[in-house]
């Protein structure tokens, strides 16, 4: 008995491979913050989770379903596992900043001071300004949302891109 044999769907592998690529995001996002590396280049190694993560899950769908996937069921088990995977790590932001690490946003907002005050040619009245319209945005809430957002549309430009290359559509006349 061959291992494709048995058709799985794309919602039982959106959730499955989206609360695994949620997890190791969130192991990852812990490391980071733990060493204070949040706001490093290394954060972009959550997209190559999430990559990671659409491409197993089409992978195995695909196999399981005698070889073929269409592009829109690439794109569905896509933004599925990027909505679990998304949800999860927003839950994982909110508790992170609320209890765990309470420096975390003040963290955040100095960078992002020391970046406007780096560029140079604003004002220290204009950089202000700028940090206290930042930080009314730089709530747990906010934080939790804006992983949602981002990530949703970065998985959904992923989805995309991995699902143009993993489809093999049934033929038309079989």
């Amino acid at each position: 008995m061959e291992a494709n044999s048995t058709p799985v769907t794309t919602t039982s592998v959106a959730l499955r491979y989206g609360l695994l690529t949620g997890l190791v995001s969130v192991i990852v996002s812990f490391a980071l913050n733990v060493l204070h590396l949040e706001q490093s280049p290394a954060r972009w190694l959550s997209l190559l989770i999430l990559a990671g993560g659409i491409w197993l899950a089409q992978h195995f769908y695909k196999q399981h379903n005698g070889g073929y996937m269409s592009y829109g069921e690439g794109m569905g088990i896509g933004m599925l596992l990027a909505l679990v995977s998304s949800v999860i790590g927003a839950i994982f932001s909110y508790i992170y900043v609320s209890f765990v690490d309470n420096d975390a946003i003040t963290r955040m907002l100095d960078k992002a001071r020391a970046d406007m005050e780096s560029r140079g040619g604003v004002s220290d009245e204009q950089i202000d300004q700028a940090m206290q319209m930042t930080a009314k945005f730089m709530t747990p809430g906010f934080i939790a949302l804006f992983v949602v957002l981002f990530s949703l549309l970065f998985g959904l430009v992923l989805s995309l891109v991995i699902s143009a290359i993993v489809k093999n559509s049934k033929p038309e006349f079989e």
